[in-house]
C-alpha cells in the first residue's frame, strides 16, 4: 500500500527534545528560537528531513510553527488543528496557540521582556520575518538569523531525498518546456528583469515539464532554478536524481548544477532579480543583496500561468476524476454491503486504496486518506494509526476525504456517509453543509472577484444556525502536481482573483468535537460563464467530481427548489458520466443511490 499506518511521532519525547533545544540556545546566546513546518523551498510538503516541528513537538499538521521562549513553548495553530493538537503534543510543556488569531510577533512580544530570538533565514520567507519584526520594533526584543540549532541537536536526522525525476509528456501538459521559457522570459524583459528566482517546487516542475518524488504523495522535485530573461534555466538539484534520458529532455538550454552551487550563482547574477517576498526564503534576497545585485519582489513568474489550466490539462483532470469517481462508487457500493460491526477505519482505506490500484492508472494517493468515524470525523485532518484504529460503529457518521494521482490529473474528493441511523441532528447539519456546497456549485460572479467574496456562500446555511467550520471553504489544486496548490483559494483571506482554468476544491464542513465531523467536497474549475440577462461579463464553476452524495443523510424539506434541481441534475450527470466505467453491481448499487430526491 501507499498509505502506512505508523504513528510518525511521540508526544513523550518532546519534553527531552524541548530542553535539549533551550540548552542548545542558552549556547548560542539566544532567548528563543522559530521552528515552522517548512523547508528551504517553501513548499507546503516537506520530506522526513525537514519534519522539526514534527520532531520537537509531536504535532503532525500540515501547517503550523512553534516558538521556543525560555520558560515557555508555543505550538501555533489553525482551525484545522485544535482538536489534533491537543492529542498530539505534551501538553504540560507546550502550550497550544490558535493562529492567525494570535500574531507571532505578538505572542513573542507579550512573553519575552528582551533577548534575541533565532530563526532560520532558509525557512522562512521575507514577509513572514517582516511581520514579525514590526511587532517587535521598539520593544527590547530582536530577530537574529541563524545556522538552526533544531538540526544540531537531532542525532538521527534523515537524509535529504533523492527521488527519481521524470519527464511529465507535452500532450499532458498542454505546452513544452520551451514554449513557456520563452514566454515568461518575455514578461521579464517586458519589466526591465534579468531574471528570476524559483524556489517552490511545483512551480519548478510545471515550468521543467518534470515531476519528481522527493516528498510523499505529491510528484515533485525538490530544486532551486534560475529563470533568466534569455529563457536560459540554471537547475539547482542533485544529479542522481536525472537519467541520461530525463536529462537529455531538458535541452541544450536548461542547465543542471549541484545545490551547492546555488548561492554562488546568487552572487554572479547581474540585477534586477525577481523574488517573490511570499514564497521564497529569505535568504535568497539576504544573499542577493549581500553581493551587490538588485531585488526586485514580485510574484513567483510560474504560479498564476501554473494555477490558469490550459485545455490539455483540464481534458486531463477531467479523465482523472471520471476514472476516480467510478473506482469511488466502487468503494460506496462494497462499503454500504458491509456486516455492521465489521470494519475499522484502517479496513476502509485499505479497500478504498484498492479500488484505485485497481483502475490501473494510479500513481499514488495525493494524501494520506482521512477515514474518520464517529468522534473521529471532527479531527479535522485525522489521520488514522494503529492506534487510533476505531471500529466503526452503528448509528453514526463516517468521514473519508481522499484523492489520488494520475499522470493525466490530481484528485480530492470527500463523502459522508451514514453508518446506519445517526440521527435527525446529524441528517439537519449534513444538509447544511450540502446546501452550501451546492451554493459554490451554482455560483455566477463578476469577473475581478476573489475567494474571500465567494466563501460566504458556502457558510450561508450554517450561519443562520449559528454554526460555522474552520478551515478555508476550498484550496487549488494541481494538474498531477500538488494537492494543495496557490495562489488561488475559496477563502475569506484570499484576494488573488478567480480566471478560467483555475482548479480548486469545493469542501464546506461541520465538526462537533467528541460526537461527529462532517465534509463534503468536489472539485471545480473556473470557466468563463454564458451570457444572460444583461451580457454582463461573469465567470461560473465546471464541476469536475461525480460521485453520489448520500441521500439517506438529506432533510429534503430543507432544500430549496432550486437545491433540489440542481442535486438530482448532478445525480443524474453522475449516473450518465460513470455508468459504462462500473461493474454491473456498483451500476444497481449507483441507480438507487442517484434517485431523485
Amino acid at each position: 500500500m501507499f498509505q502506512t499506518f505508523d504513528s510518525p511521532a511521540n508526544p513523550a519525547q518532546g519534553p527531552a527534545r524541548l530542553a535539549a533545544l533551550r540548552a542548545k540556545l542558552v549556547t548560542e546566546g539566544l532567548a528563543g528560537f522559530i521552528i515552522p513546518r517548512a523547508d528551504v523551498h517553501q513548499g507546503e510538503y516537506v520530506a522526513a528531513r525537514d519534519e522539526r516541528l514534527q520532531w520537537l513537538t509531536g504535532f503532525t499538521g500540515s501547517a503550523g510553527f512553534c516558538i521556543v521562549l525560555p520558560d515557555l513553548a508555543g505550538v501555533f495553530i489553525d482551525g484545522r488543528y485544535r482538536t489534533q493538537v491537543k492529542a498530539q503534543v505534551d501538553l504540560t510543556h507546550f502550550t497550544p496557540v490558535p493562529w492567525p488569531e494570535v500574531k507571532a510577533g505578538d505572542w513573542i512580544r507579550d512573553h519575552l521582556a528582551a533577548g534575541s530570538v533565532g530563526f532560520d533565514p532558509w525557512l522562512h520567507t521575507a514577509d513572514e520575518i517582516a511581520r514579525i519584526e514590526a511587532a517587535l520594533d521598539g520593544h527590547g526584543v530582536s530577530l537574529k538569523p541563524v545556522s538552526n540549532p533544531v538540526d544540531a541537536i537531532w542525532p538521527d536526522q534523515p537524509p535529504a531525498p533523492l527521488g527519481k525525476a521524470f519527464a511529465h509528456p507535452e500532450a499532458l501538459a498542454g505546452e513544452s518546456a520551451s514554449a513557456k521559457r520563452a514566454r515568461l522570459a518575455e514578461g521579464l524583459r517586458k519589466a526591465g528583469q534579468t531574471a528570476a528566482v524559483i524556489t517552490l517546487p511545483d512551480s519548478l516542475c510545471w515550468l521543467l515539464n518534470l515531476r519528481g518524488a522527493d516528498v510523499p504523495r505529491n510528484p515533485i522535485l525538490h530544486g532551486f532554478a534560475i529563470l533568466h530573461d534569455d529563457a536560459r534555466v540554471t537547475l539547482f538539484a542533485e544529479s542522481a536524481k536525472f537519467s541520461e534520458a530525463v536529462l537529455a529532455g531538458l535541452g541544450p538550454h536548461v542547465t543542471l548544477r549541484p545545490p551547492s552551487a546555488f548561492v554562488p550563482a546568487l552572487h554572479m547574477l547581474q540585477g534586477p532579480v525577481r523574488v517573490d517576498k511570499g514564497t521564497a526564503p529569505l535568504a535568497v534576497s539576504l544573499e542577493l543583496q549581500d553581493a551587490g545585485v538588485e531585488v526586485v519582489w514580485g510574484d513567483d513568474p510560474c504560479r498564476l500561468p501554473k494555477a490558469r489550466k490550459n485545455a490539455a490539462e483540464i481534458a486531463g483532470t477531467r479523465e482523472a476524476h471520471l476514472r476516480d469517481g467510478a473506482a469511488m462508487v466502487e468503494f460506496l457500493c462494497w462499503l454500504d454491503a458491509q456486516p455492521p460491526g465489521s470494519l475499522t477505519e484502517i479496513s476502509v482505506v485499505r479497500a478504498l486504496e484498492g479500488f484505485r490500484r485497481a483502475t490501473n492508472a494510479l500513481h499514488d494517493i495525493s494524501f494520506d486518506t482521512i477515514s474518520g468515524s464517529g468522534p473521529n470525523g471532527a479531527v479535522i485532518h485525522y489521520r488514522v494509526t494503529e492506534e487510533t484504529n476505531r471500529a466503526i460503529g452503528q448509528d453514526e457518521l463516517l468521514l473519508v476525504d481522499s484523492g489520488a494521482q494520475y499522470q493525466d490529473g490530481t484528485t480530492d474528493i470527500t463523502r459522508t456517509i451514514a453508518i446506519g441511523d445517526p440521527g435527525d441532528f446529524a441528517s439537519a447539519c449534513y444538509t447544511r453543509v450540502l446546501r452550501g456546497l451546492i451554493a459554490i456549485s451554482r455560483a455566477r460572479w463578476p469577473r475581478g472577484l476573489s475567494g474571500r467574496d465567494l466563501d460566504p456562500l458556502a457558510r450561508f446555511p450554517l450561519w443562520v444556525e449559528g454554526m460555522d467550520f474552520d478551515h478555508g471553504t476550498g484550496h487549488g489544486v494541481g494538474a498531477f502536481l500538488s494537492v494543495h496548490e496557490g495562489p488561488q483559494r475559496l477563502s475569506r483571506i484570499s484576494e488573488v482573483p478567480f480566471e478560467p482554468g483555475m482548479i480548486l476544491s469545493n469542501e464546506p464542513g461541520y465538526y462537533r468535537e467528541g460526537a461527529f465531523g462532517i465534509r463534503l467536497e468536489n472539485l471545480i474549475v473556473v470557466e468563463e460563464a454564458a451570457k444572460k440577462g444583461d451580457g454582463r461579463d461573469q465567470l461560473a464553476f465546471e464541476t469536475l467530481t461525480f460521485v453520489p452524495f448520500d441521500r439517506r443523510l438529506v432533510v429534503t424539506a430543507m432544500l430549496s427548489g432550486e437545491e433540489r434541481d440542481w442535486l438530482n441534475a448532478y445525480h443524474a450527470e453522475v449516473l450518465e458520466k460513470l455508468g459504462p466505467r462500473m461493474s454491473a453491481k456498483a451500476l444497481e448499487w449507483c441507480r438507487a443511490a442517484c434517485a431523485r430526491v
